[in-house]
């Protein structure tokens, strides 16, 4: 090969090498960002307004638990704006499809409104994933919080490159506030950019070890759900969190081996299980605990496994900064959830 021939051939390398990056760090909404390009939503401030949505099940008589939520986020100093669609009903929606999209791209859409608080989970969220438009939500960026079926944005907003709170909803809120004490001190500390750090006592079950990457997941069944899907999660590169409520073991074992068989642990970085709440008793005993489940599921893996994190269905449920670099650190004795600022 002669210089001139070359010199074309490397200008050519050069230039394809140049497309390559581009077309990796275009503004594809469903392209994956890395952690550096995460959108981090402002934390609030007293006077921030925060709004209130539906975006699952419906709320038939759950009007005082909307208003204590007013209450609470009063008196933390925050306005609130509740979705004109809240306690509506059609079937098992709070709304139909394109009533719970409207209350929640009004909130997306509107500047003044520095968070969205989901009211409860249940069901609903995926039949309006698809109609969410998050073009005015990257130029002015909120947190959204929630949990269980809010799993589904969750994967949305992380797919989309941007952060977001795993955390109680409105429905969370009981008669005697004190029982849920821990839940909301750090709900409220994670809104105001205190950001969290969770020490627990370590399970017998725990798979020793240390991982610092972004904190992924959700509730298993949403996971499982959004398997094949443009809202599927890349657990690659990641630590994941799972919790679930209400569901056989075997339902679980069969949903973990659908994750594993997808590839979502090849390149985990961690797991961090939480509540397993109301484990359903079959006709036939599966014969062993929940913790042996999972670590059978996971056996040939060798990164760290934190069992008991108080987080998902019970009333204590801690918050939790998706998509943010966190430290995992799984000990004998105690186990701690350091997050990054």
């Amino acid at each position: 090969m002669n210089f001139k021939s070359l010199l074309i051939t490397t200008s050519c390398v050069i230039i394809c090498c140049q497309n390559l990056v581009f077309a990796q760090s275009s503004d594809n909404p469903n392209s994956i960002k890395t952690q550096e390009t995460l959108l981090q939503p402002p934390y609030l401030n007293t006077g921030d307004t925060i709004a209130i949505v539906a975006p699952s099940g419906v709320l038939n008589n759950r009007t005082k638990e909307i208003n204590e939520s007013k209450r609470l986020l009063q008196s933390w100093g925050l306005n609130v704006m509740i979705g004109n669609n809240v306690y509506k009903q059609a079937n098992h929606f709070a709304g139909t499809d394109y009533e719970r999209t409207l209350d929640f791209q009004n909130a997306l859409d509107n500047p003044n409104i520095k968070a969205i608080w989901c009211a409860r989970g249940g069901y609903g969220t995926v039949r309006i994933l698809d109609q969410l438009d998050y073009t005015e939500y990257k130029k002015n960026p909120k947190w959204i919080i929630g949990y269980s079926d809010i799993t589904a944005i969750h994967n949305q907003l992380n797919n989309l490159g941007s952060e977001s709170i795993h955390a109680m909803m409105c429905t969370s809120l009981t008669d005697d506030l004190s029982e849920t004490d821990e839940t909301i001190k750090s709900f409220k500390a994670t809104l105001f950019g205190i950001v969290p750090n969770y020490e627990i006592p370590s399970s017998e079950y725990n798979k020793i070890g240390e991982a610092s990457a972004p904190l992924v997941g959700g509730n298993l069944t949403l996971l499982h759900t959004m398997l094949g899907s443009k809202t599927s999660l890349n657990v690659s590169g990641n630590i994941l969190f799972i919790e679930e409520i209400g569901e056989y073991k075997y339902h679980i074992d069969r949903m973990l081996y659908s994750l594993k068989r997808a590839g979502y642990f090849d390149n985990c970085k961690g797991l961090i299980v939480g509540d397993m709440s109301n484990i359903r008793k079959n006709t036939t005993s599966w014969g062993s605990s929940i913790e042996e489940l999972i670590l059978d599921v996971l056996q040939e893996y060798d990164f760290p496994i934190l069992f008991n994190f108080p987080a998902g269905h019970e009333q204590d449920n801690r918050a939790l900064i998706l998509g943010r670099t966190i430290k995992l650190s799984v000990d004998e004795e105690s186990s701690s959830v350091i997050f990054h600022n």
